[in-house]
C-alpha cells in the first residue's frame, strides 16, 4: 500500500479538532485603524472558538489567519519574553500571549496601547518610547579598561538592582502612565527602570550622568505616583518603587 503524501497528512492534521467539545466562544471587539482607508478609527467584532487555555494571542491569530488578513498586530516569541505584543485588553495594558482566553471570555475589548502614535490597528510607533530609553544611557559605563577577569559582585550588590533587570521593554508601564499620555516629553517609567538597573550596579561609573538626566523637568519628578505602571508590568517589577529610589538618590546623594 502506497504511503500517503506528506502534504495530505499535514492537511488532515490541520483539519482535526482536538478537544472540540471543550472549546468556548470568544467575541473580540477590536479597535481598527488604517490611514490608507479612512482618517478615523472604527470597531470590528470577530467571534472565534478557542480552547479555554489558549492565549489571547492565539485568538488574534485565528482572526488574522482565518477571518480578516488585514488585521495588523505585533508578536514574536509568544512566551512573554519579547514584549512585542503589548495591547490594551478591557482597558488594561497586557501582553496578549499571557492572557488566557477563559479569563476574558465571552467578550473582550482590544485596543492599541495609549500615548504612542498608532500606525495601523494594534501597531504603534515605538520610536518615542525608545527615544526616552536611549536618553538614559542604558548600558554599562566603566572607564577602567577591559579587565583580565569578570568584575565580581556580592549577592547583596546584585540584589540592589535585580528587580529592574527583568524589564523586557514592552512599554506596558510607560503607556499606562497618565503623565506620559499628556506630556510627550516625559521620559516615562520604562526609561527610569532602565536607568535604575545601571545606577545601582556596583560595576558602573555612569550613575551621576544618569541622575543628572533624570533630574531634568522631563525626568523622574514628573511622576505622580499613581502606581499604574506597577500594576501594568507583566514582569512584576516594582516600577513605582524604582522611580522613588531614583528620586531619593537625586535629592540626597548630591550627584
Amino acid at each position: 500500500m502506497a504511503a500517503e503524501p506528506l502534504g495530505d497528512v499535514l492537511d488532515a492534521s490541520d483539519r482535526r479538532q482536538v478537544g472540540t467539545s471543550g472549546k468556548i466562544s470568544l467575541t473580540l471587539k477590536i479597535r481598527r485603524y488604517n490611514p490608507e482607508l479612512r482618517e478615523d478609527a472604527w470597531w470590528d467584532e470577530f467571534t472565534v472558538s478557542m480552547e479555554p487555555t489558549d492565549r489571547l494571542l492565539d485568538a488574534l491569530h485565528e482572526v488574522k489567519w482565518h477571518q480578516d488578513g488585514t488585521l495588523a498586530l505585533r508578536r514574536s516569541c509568544a512566551h512573554g519574553i519579547c514584549g512585542s505584543d503589548a495591547i490594551m485588553v478591557d482597558g488594561q495594558n497586557r501582553l496578549a500571549c499571557k492572557v488566557l482566553v477563559k479569563d476574558v471570555a465571552p467578550k473582550c475589548t482590544i485596543e492599541p496601547i495609549r500615548g504612542l502614535p498608532v500606525l495601523k490597528d494594534l501597531i504603534v510607533d515605538m520610536e518615542p518610547f525608545f527615544d526616552g530609553y536611549r536618553s538614559v544611557l542604558p548600558y554599562l559605563i566603566n572607564d577602567e579598561g577591559e579587565p583580565d577577569r569578570e568584575r565580581f559582585q556580592s549577592p547583596e550588590q546584585r540584589h540592589r538592582y535585580d528587580d529592574t533587570t527583568k524589564c523586557i521593554l514592552c512599554a506596558c508601564c510607560t503607556t499606562s502612565c497618565p503623565i506620559f499620555w499628556g506630556d510627550e516629553e516625559y521620559i516615562g517609567p520604562a526609561a527610569i527602570v532602565a536607568a535604575h538597573r545601571f545606577i545601582y550596579d556596583s560595576r558602573d561609573e555612569g550613575a551621576k550622568d544618569r541622575l543628572k538626566i533624570l533630574s531634568e523637568k522631563t525626568g523622574v519628578f514628573r511622576c505622580r505616583t499613581t502606581f499604574n505602571c506597577t500594576e501594568a508590568c507583566p514582569r512584576g517589577i516594582h516600577v513605582t518603587q524604582a522611580i522613588q529610589e531614583v528620586k531619593r538618590s537625586i535629592l540626597f546623594d548630591r550627584f
